[in-house]
């Protein structure tokens, strides 16, 4: 076992552990931590605990020091500048014509680096504007592009729930998310309705996943022939979480259907492979959101690589 802490350095965003070394940290109190970056100011958000070794993928790095009231201040002092320092950005952008929205401004707690965050849809250019902004400010700066989902985080707002989104009260890590997830929920594949704010298939169709496949292993799939006690049907839809059949049927040429538990009925005839396939009423609908899976795949392997902490 090893003992860790857990830290962030945004709210809501990613815990990272690191070794707490001889303090003994609560929830909530500051620190500084050694990371690729250097020494970077986070909030504890894990007190410490012991985790299984095999849950920790790399060494872990140190716990320098909790922080002194003089560092929280300065803090403060550097957030309070980030606003002026973003209105600034803002004009630079417009000056020099660059085609990216930016996001948010953020200092590091020592005031030895400004990072900028912006989203753009192609690769830009921007040498010209961090000089611009290393002579204003008179330290370090960093541009760093991020993705829609990231932008979406930073933003806030709410979802078609009416709840503040998942991404800006709790959810700390993007998952992938995938068409098939959306069908085998049963949802409608209407990009309008299973996409979030940022453009992309909603996380929340995550969250519920491995549910509905593990009951659908026990539950046949739609197409497939079955025994039930009033004759051979065939499944015409499946409600996973109620574990009930609908069954279409044949007589005398007409056709009608029934319901019935999974546990009343046998499968006589599985169905083929073809009703695994996605199918749409829209072939633009199922490109919209075979390009929003592809994206959002890309994104999630750009922030893999670029998370350095």
């Amino acid at each position: 076992m090893k003992q860790i802490v857990g830290v962030n350095f945004k709210n809501p965003g990613k815990i990272y552990y690191f070794d707490p070394g001889d303090f003994k940290l609560e929830k909530g109190m500051h620190v500084i931590v050694d990371t690729a970056m250097g020494e970077e100011y986070g909030e504890v958000m894990i007190a410490n605990q012991e985790v299984e070794e095999g849950k920790i993928s790399e060494p872990l790095k140190k716990v320098i020091r909790i922080t002194t009231p003089k560092e929280d201040k300065i803090r403060a002092e550097f957030k309070t500048k980030e606003k002026e320092a973003f209105e600034q950005c803002l004009e630079k952008i417009k000056e020099f014509d660059l085609p990216m929205k930016l996001i948010e401004s953020e200092y590091k707690f020592d005031g030895t680096k400004l990072t900028f965050y912006f989203s753009s849809e192609k690769r830009i250019d921007f040498r010209e504007l961090v000089k611009a902004l290393a002579a204003i400010f008179k330290t370090r700066i960093e541009m760093r592009q991020i993705s829609v989902r990231d932008e979406v985080k930073r933003l806030g707002g709410n979802g078609i729930c009416g709840r503040e989104l998942c991404c800006c009260s709790y959810l700390r890590n993007f998952e992938t998310v995938s068409i098939k997830m959306a069908k085998e929920q049963n949802m409608s594949l209407n990009p309008s309705k299973i996409s979030g704010n940022c453009g992309r298939l909603m996380c929340c169709l995550k969250y519920e996943h491995d549910v509905y496949c593990d009951k659908l292993k026990s539950l046949p799939k739609i197409g497939a022939e079955v025994k039930t006690q009033d004759g051979i049907g065939e499944v015409a839809a499946v409600e996973t979480l109620k574990e009930m059949v609908r069954v279409k049927f044949h007589e005398n040429g007409e056709v009608f259907f029934k319901k019935y538990s999974a546990k009343d009925i046998v499968v006589v005839k599985d169905a083929t492979t073809e009703n695994d396939k996605i199918e749409m009423d829209s072939e633009e609908d199922l490109q919209e959101l075979q390009k929003m899976e592809k994206l959002d795949r890309e994104e999630k392997w750009n922030h893999k690589a670029k998370d350095k902490k």
